[in-house]
């Protein structure tokens, strides 16, 4: 098992409850340079945080020796029935939207690895699928397998579009005729044989979303195809679409101070999530914290979405040189860390105003991931006078 975060963990462990011998390799192990540990090795489990340039995983190839993602050893041992979700933004909101539409249970990127459910063979599951966990299946099929849009993300890791379109359309490839994708309208063919269903954000629905947004439709349009596919009546639909509150760190209004709203999107980690972020509040004065790691993106796009409602800009991270290049003659205040940002941001925003955390990047730089970097940003705010 190389890579012991949390999937590592889950898979190890279901590995164990199976009887099998597992070896463990992680870099804080110092044992992940060690190439003598490949020998005698059936399977190589590949955490989704592992790059496939890992010299384990190379040398593994090399000796034909399978290399499977943490979901494709949970499709196979757990026996489930998944529904899957890819996609670059929302697939975190379609997957918890579905669950909540059909009762079952969520894992994957959405939080809990696949591997950590103790479920019934044949139980259905969705499952939020990233193009790191897709990149390395061999068998995994979904019943409905959902692809809710794709935009440049992760170029850090992929190195080209192409390449990480590959490995999410991967989601579709070993699906039967009596399977379903689900794509937006006018998507290109993908690869599999499953019956293709089409849906457009401006789609009727059983009933408007709770949550706002142009592209909260969107996802509620997947879901609602997906649904469907599934022989879900659209009472039970409209039910859900009217209550499902959203998910954390996704456009989340965190409170309110003299006025001015909180607003944390920190899971907005690339530059379509953060256009998406400013469009949801394109009517309100804004002051946006942006800024992280970077994944190898273009700030042009976000530049061009940065319209004149937008009073501040605060930079953070190791990117705030490059998107104040980008800026431009832009004003922006280089703020470094989010507790600056925070702090000045409140401090120019007036009654009416939105401070929208939306940051574009990764958090790596400064933080665990970007639940870590939207847990702070609450906790300022709730410590703001």
């Amino acid at each position: 098992m190389l890579g012991m975060a949390r999937s590592g963990q889950s898979a190890a462990a279901l590995l164990e409850r199976h009887g099998v011998q597992v070896v463990r390799v992680d870099r804080t192990l110092g044992n992940d340079g060690d190439t003598g540990l490949l020998d005698g090795v059936d399977v190589l489990v590949k955490s989704p945080g592992v790059p496939g340039g890992h010299l384990l995983v190379r040398v593994a190839r090399a000796r034909a020796i399978p290399v499977w993602s943490e979901v494709e050893l949970g499709y196979r041992l757990l026996g489930v029935d998944l529904v899957g979700v890819t996609g670059t933004n929302g697939k975190t909101t379609t997957t918890e939207l579905l669950g909540a539409i059909l009762g079952a249970r969520t894992a994957g990127n959405v939080g809990r690895a696949l591997t950590g459910l103790e479920a019934e063979p044949g139980e259905l599951v969705v499952c939020e699928l990233s193009s790191f966990q897709l990149e390395d299946i061999e068998a995994l099929r979904c019943r409905v397998a959902v692809l809710v849009n794709l935009e440049p993300d992760h170029l850090d890791r992929h190195g080209t579009i192409e390449a990480y379109r590959e490995a999410k359309l991967r989601i579709f490839e070993n699906q039967e005729e009596d399977d379903t994708a689900v794509v937006p309208r006018g998507f290109p063919p993908v690869p599999g044989w499953g019956r293709r269903v089409e849906f457009h954000h401006e789609d009727p629905l059983p009933a408007e979303p709770r949550i706002p947004g142009a592209h909260n439709r969107e996802n509620a349009a997947a879901a609602t195809a997906a649904a469907r596919a599934l022989g879900v009546p659209d009472e039970r639909i409209a039910e859900v679409l009217a209550a499902f509150p959203g998910v954390p760190h996704r456009l989340e209004f965190v409170g309110e101070r003299r006025g001015v709203r909180y607003v944390n999107d920190s899971k907005a980690t690339n530059v379509a999530a953060a256009r998406r972020g400013l469009a949801a509040y394109a009517a309100d004065p804004v002051h946006v914290i942006l800024g992280g790691s970077p994944k190898g993106e273009d700030f042009a796009p976000l530049v061009a979405a940065i319209g004149p409602n937008v009073r501040g800009v605060y930079l953070i991270g190791e990117t705030a040189d490059e998107l104040a290049a980008a800026l431009g003659d832009r004003d922006a205040v280089r703020a470094g860390d989010l507790a600056t940002a925070v702090r000045l941001a409140s401090e120019a925003a007036v009654e009416g105003d939105v401070v929208l955390l939306s940051p574009a990047c990764a958090s790596f730089d400064q933080f665990e991931d970007f639940e870590q970097r939207g847990e702070e940003f609450r906790r300022l705010v709730a410590n703001l006078a």
